[in-house]
């Protein structure tokens, strides 16, 4: 009975909209693109999990730059208060905002700082040049490929104008250069002497940023490890 009474009041139920996307029905590209539009949540997944099992430095300065160039993002907005087009058009939106975009702010911010992170961080360590930096032209055309869709997606799912995008992808692109500058100019000199506190030491947090190459180097040391417990365990065998 009290479950009965219970499920009859009268109350306003809002939904999480945090991974809500609305597509015209029966729009199988709008369907598509609505998927895309949800790639800064699986970024941001991607991060915490990554930070989680590497427990980096670095990652942890960008998810930082990440989470910064949001509430810079929401700043803006509530300063400017510019509506989205077509009100009324989705039920369900996280603000009445529109300018600037937040999804074309965080995934320009992502792809620029990654775009220089890979030309300007990682460095050349072995002899394979050509395939070294044709994987970095094929990565860097994924991220400006995946920037422009996340961008178009919003325009054409009429959460956006073409405006509120482009300010957004500028917004995104100059505060990711300012970011990238200040980690490596201020934050990554600190990162050895963070690295040694003791509380770092706790959490197992590391520091990698004075190899130039973390994938290779971490690529070598695992191999070199498997090999070396593979001598032994045979040896052990015999």
């Amino acid at each position: 009975m009290a479950a009965v009474e219970q499920c009859s009041l009268s109350a306003q139920w809002r939904p999480v909209s945090l991974t809500h996307v609305e597509y015209p029905a029966g729009d199988v590209y709008g369907q598509l693109l609505a998927y895309l539009s949800l790639g800064p949540v699986f970024i941001l997944i991607s991060f915490v999990t990554l930070i989680i099992f590497k427990r980096e430095l670095h990652t942890i300065s960008f998810l930082g730059g990440l989470v910064m160039n949001e509430g810079v993002n929401w700043l803006i907005k509530n300063i400017i208060r510019e509506p989205r087009p077509c009100e009324g058009t989705h039920t369900t939106v996280t603000t009445e905002y529109g300018l600037p975009s937040s999804h074309a702010q965080f995934i320009w911010f992502f792809s620029v700082y990654s775009f220089l992170f890979l030309y300007l961080r990682m460095h050349q360590t072995n002899n394979a040049r050509f395939l070294d930096l044709l994987w970095r032209h094929v990565l860097s055309l994924c991220l400006l490929t995946a920037a422009c869709l996340v961008s178009y997606s919003r325009v054409y799912l009429m959460y956006h104008s073409w405006s509120q995008v482009t300010y957004g992808a500028v917004a995104g692109s100059v505060l990711a250069i300012a970011w990238f500058a200040i980690t490596q100019e201020i934050l990554t000199p600190l990162f050895p002497r963070i690295a040694s506190w003791p509380i770092s030491e706790f959490f197992l947090i590391r520091d990698t940023s004075l190899i130039p190459n973390i994938l290779w180097f971490e690529y070598t040391v695992t191999r070199s490890e498997a090999r070396s417990r593979q001598r032994k365990l045979g040896t052990k065998l015999q």
